[in-house]
């Protein structure tokens, strides 16, 4: 009788999302490479795609350690010699340190065992995390992915300023009644911040539940 704790977490978006998300990401991901995921949080995504999406590689990341402990209970439960051991890794650091102790110096190096990472994928965490892990998340694509790399986002976005969906203007008044760094962003800043940092908009694909799929490209010539 095993009498260790469960410490998988769940997430009651994900059983609704993650077969929309994989139909999108069958079609933008590059066919080889590794897939770098931020913010994975309870690690159901990563388990569910990476097993459909071989022959790619998934790399869980999150800086939550309850959330990297939830991401390795479920690898433990669908085991898949395709994903990686989660690492611990901040958005909004300056540096996407992955070995701890090592500081930022060499950003790449520490990153070698895993290249290459020809995707980096973030499925809703913008909208939950201050604005630092935002703009970070955008400068540490620009900076890893190799031209053509894919940076896929998902999560809901306000359009010129305005929300999509009453749900989706109640969903964000909550999130800022919880952190006011937090919030709904809007899609033509996230546009405009990621063609600033030389990735290109390819293509959006409305999902369901008033969500959007934005995929970006990184430009060949690094401006």
């Amino acid at each position: 009788m095993n009498n260790s704790p469960d410490l998988r977490r769940y997430a009651p978006a994900t059983d609704r999302n993650r077969e929309p998300i994989l139909e999108i990401l069958r079609q933008v991901l590059p066919p080889t490479g590794t897939v770098l995921e931020i913010s994975s949080g309870t690690g159901e995504h990563c388990t569910f795609f990476a097993p459909a999406l071989a022959p790619l590689l998934w790399l869980p990341s999150d800086p939550n350690p309850d959330a990297r402990a939830s991401i390795g209970a479920w690898q433990h439960d669908r085991p898949c010699d395709r994903v990686y051991p989660p690492i611990d890794l901040d958005a909004s650091d300056p540096k996407w340190s992955i070995l701890q102790g090592r500081g930022y110096a060499n950003e790449l190096a520490e990153l070698s065992h895993y290249l290459p990472i020809t995707a980096i994928v973030n499925i809703n965490m913008i909208h939950i995390a201050p604005r630092s892990a935002y703009l970070g998340l955008i400068a540490g694509a620009s900076r890893l992915l190799p031209p053509n790399g894919i940076f896929y986002l998902y999560g809901p976005f306000k359009r010129e300023g305005v929300h999509t969906a009453p749900s989706n203007a109640a969903f964000d008044e909550s999130l800022r009644a919880q952190n006011p760094e937090w919030g709904i962003r809007d899609l033509e800043e996230t546009i405009d911040l990621a063609e600033s940092a030389n990735l290109s908009l390819e293509k959006i694909y409305p999902m369901p539940a008033n969500n959007l799929s934005i995929v970006f490209k990184r430009r060949v010539s690094r401006e």
